[in-house]
């Protein structure tokens, strides 16, 4: 006798995402060791454990974070770790400094060593792809290994860990850290969070070469209003739970040491005082057990939010929600002591959180070893090593989108004639790497340029533009050089600085100056591929978007010029898949392809009037998530899905590379719940598979389709609804036939 299921079915809070093996970390409940250290501190101890601080002994330069002095005073530092003011120091660099710090720590009453930090987002030394960028290879493999390796050489210079990964869901392209992060797909962002916390820790947090990760921002910072960096987020407890949070229940789950608090509030309550996310959700309902530090001053700012009447009250409220650790305002160390001292503040909380941050201490083995990872040899022989560069260029290959190519005009021919190099990105170095790479060294930045003479090619560079501005001739000398030119390459788009942190546009569009020296180019009617350099998608106008070749270049690392030529010339077939959609104009945004239908959507033909559409565009991605051409075409045949599901169905296909190179095809699979009791989007991700494949030859492919991969958050928790559902196995994520099954 067949069982029935009621309509909706309640499922436990915390649930394990589908699909993911995780395991988590193992965190001690508090050795005797630490108890015993804890017993002997006094408030300001406990305090100066709880505060960090950026590194004013190894400094990288000038400042990048609001606050931070102009000129960096070592001597007062060191004076102040000396008196167990200072927990943790971040973004400083070297043996000789991370050692003299060590020293002055090590020279304090109770020598409890500093942990060393710092913002590694795609690399230190050597630079990898920007998250966003990598995003489109569709590898978490791909991830895990340029995160392992950044491991290697971060740690190799004195560091012990990172603010990485960033794994906020990002859906407004205007916001400028959607370059930090996966894109707009949360089952996507999910698997790459795992991926770059197990490359970053490594097998053992307590080897030499781990490296402690952090899951930022938590929470909802992707979600703030207008995309406008540092803004208000009003959310729904849906969209919260089955979007923003779904990366940072998976990294806890996969054992992350650390999370990091966001600045924007949520539905009124900031982030870094808000105590349901950071200590009843985090803690209670997700059993993390590891370390929360607030983001740079975080703590300080709940005064400008409204939400604290001063210093003192910010300090206690963001502390009794739940951060342990103050980053950078200090505030901390001068309230906390008087705040349990007047009874405002339990001594049992500060104990909790110092007992935390010595528990990370002792996880990566530093009470044991306070030099552990701090060595002169590992500085010289494990940094920017030739195999960690060649990573860097395969990874930025493997980055690279193909949007367009009409008349297959890529890949060019060995000896593809004069070519003209035009744009202010032809020749330039300083915009390689990308945002949140300020650690790089820029000595191993390849150009476009540089790229292509390493070919022995015959290249006119010119630069026609500055970035934002007209150059006096700059068009003429574009023209001229197109006109005698074979092949155009135009290097258009984004400084480093225009995508990150404090960089949201309303426009995301390709600056005026550049955009006429394009059309320029474009008359003179030579064959023109576009090399977009981006750390958002953007939207394409005029000659950029009629282009018969376009690539997404990003920002790809210290390999960047060599990685373009690559995939130019045909020695890397271009695989990769948009993370982000292209949208056709700014003011679609937020755009995003799971998003949910109206009551009158908008036809694919046929009138759209009184539909939800704009007036002046279709409303619909120029480029979708997961759009990304090859050199060669597939094709997908003998779809088989079975008509009814009760606890997992497999579905099957097969693909076949019809063309005539060997490439790799990246197999999507969207579902949609046609009917149920809270409106569900239009299309979900659920998995994929890269396949790669000789010319001629065809794979299987298989996924396997579970009920927690259809649940979703109810009135009352996670709720998995019988009913009809529709299923596509695609290439990108608007087309595919359509399938259909039932959950029963």
């Amino acid at each position: 006798m067949t069982a029935t299921l009621p309509r909706r079915q309640v499922l436990k809070a915390g649930a394990t995402i589908a699909g993911l093996s995780l395991g988590r970390m193992a965190w001690a409940q508090g050795s005797d060791r630490i108890e015993a250290l804890i017993a002997r501190m006094t408030p300001a101890e406990k305090a100066g454990q709880l505060s960090c601080f950026s590194d004013q002994i190894r400094p990288i330069g000038l400042p990048f974070n609001p606050g931070l002095p102009a000129r960096n005073d070592a001597t007062a530092q060191l004076a102040r770790i000396r008196t167990g003011a200072i927990g943790m120091l971040f973004n400083g660099v070297g043996y000789a400094g991370a050692k003299a710090a060590q020293d002055a720590a090590m020279q304090t009453r109770l020598k409890i060593p500093l942990i060393f930090a710092g913002d590694v987002i795609h690399g230190l030394r050597t630079a990898y792809p920007l998250p966003i960028a990598e995003a489109c290879a569709f590898d978490p493999d791909l991830a895990q290994r340029t995160a392992r390796a950044a491991a290697v050489e971060t740690t190799a210079l004195g560091m012990h860990w990172t603010f990485a990964p960033m794994v906020d869901v990002a859906r407004d392209q205007r916001w400028g850290r959607v370059a930090e992060g996966s894109g707009e797909d949360v089952y996507l962002g999910t698997q790459l969070a795992v991926a770059r916390v197990r490359g970053f820790q490594g097998r053992s947090l307590r080897a030499s070469d781990s490296l402690a990760a952090c899951a930022k921002h938590f929470a909802a910072y992707g979600a703030v209003s207008g995309g406008m960096d540092y803004n208000y987020t009003e959310i729904s407890p849906q969209t919260l739970r089955e979007v923003h949070l779904a990366p940072f229940k998976a990294c806890v789950d996969a054992g992350v040491a650390t999370i990091m608090s966001s600045f924007n509030d949520v539905n009124g309550v900031p982030a870094s005082g808000n105590r349901w996310l950071l200590t009843d959700l985090l803690r209670g309902e997700w059993g993390f057990r590891g370390m929360v530090v607030g983001d740079y001053t975080a703590d300080e700012e709940l005064v400008a939010h409204g939400y604290a009447a001063d210093g003192r009250d910010a300090a206690k409220k963001a502390f009794l929600a739940g951060m342990d650790m103050s980053m950078a305002s200090d505030l901390f160390n001068r309230w906390l002591p008087d705040l349990v001292e007047k009874g405002e503040v339990p001594v049992a909380r500060l104990d909790e959180a110092v007992r935390r941050v010595l528990q990370l201490k002792d996880a990566i083995g530093l009470l044991d070893d306070p030099y552990r990872s701090i060595s002169a040899k590992a500085e010289r022989t494990q940094v920017s090593t030739p195999s960690m560069l060649k990573l860097s260029r395969e990874a930025g290959a493997r980055s690279i989108v193909l949007l367009r190519n009409e008349g297959d005009l890529l890949p060019l021919k060995a000896d593809p004639g004069r070519i003209a190099l035009i744009g202010p990105f032809g020749e330039d170095r300083d915009n390689v790497v990308g945002t949140w790479a300020f650690m790089a060294d820029a000595r191993l930045n390849v150009s476009v340029a540089q790229g292509l003479r390493n070919r022995k090619l015959a290249v006119d560079v010119v630069k026609g533009s500055e970035v934002e501005a007209p150059i006096a001739g700059g068009i003429d000398a574009a023209v001229t050089a197109a006109q005698g030119a074979d092949i155009v390459l135009l290097a258009l788009g984004e400084t480093q600085l225009m995508s990150g942190e404090a960089q949201s546009r309303t426009e995301i569009v390709i600056p005026e100056a550049q955009m006429a020296l394009a059309e320029a180019v474009a008359a003179t009617g030579k064959p023109i591929v576009v090399l977009l350099r981006h750390g958002r998608a953007l939207a394409l106008h005029g000659a950029v978007k009629d282009a018969p070749a376009i690539l997404a270049t990003w920002f790809l690392g210290s390999e960047s010029g060599n990685a373009i030529a690559d995939v130019l010339f045909g020695d890397v077939n271009p695989s990769a898949k948009l993370s982000a959609s292209f949208p056709r104009e700014s003011g679609q945004q937020p755009y995003f392809y799971n998003h949910k239908n109206t009551g009158r959507p908008a036809p694919d033909t046929g009138s759209q009037e009184y539909k939800a559409r704009y007036r002046e565009t279709k409303n619909e991605a120029l480029y979708p998530f997961g759009h990304g051409l090859s050199y060669t075409r597939f094709a997908l045949s003998n779809i088989v899905v079975p008509p009814r599901m009760t606890d997992r169905i497999e579905v099957a296909a097969t693909v076949t590379n019809t063309g005539t190179r060997a490439g790799a095809e990246v197999v999507q699979l969207y579902i949609h719940d046609r009917v149920a009791s809270r409106t569900r989007p239009v299309r979900e991700l659920k998995g994929f598979a890269r396949v790669d494949l000789k010319p001629g030859e065809s794979k299987p492919v298989r996924f396997t389709l579970t009920r927690d991969d259809l649940r979703f958050w109810g009135e009352d928790g996670w709720v998995i609804e019988p009913g009809a559902f529709d299923l596509w196995v695609a290439t990108d994520a608007t087309g595919g036939e359509r399938h259909g099954f039932e959950l029963v």
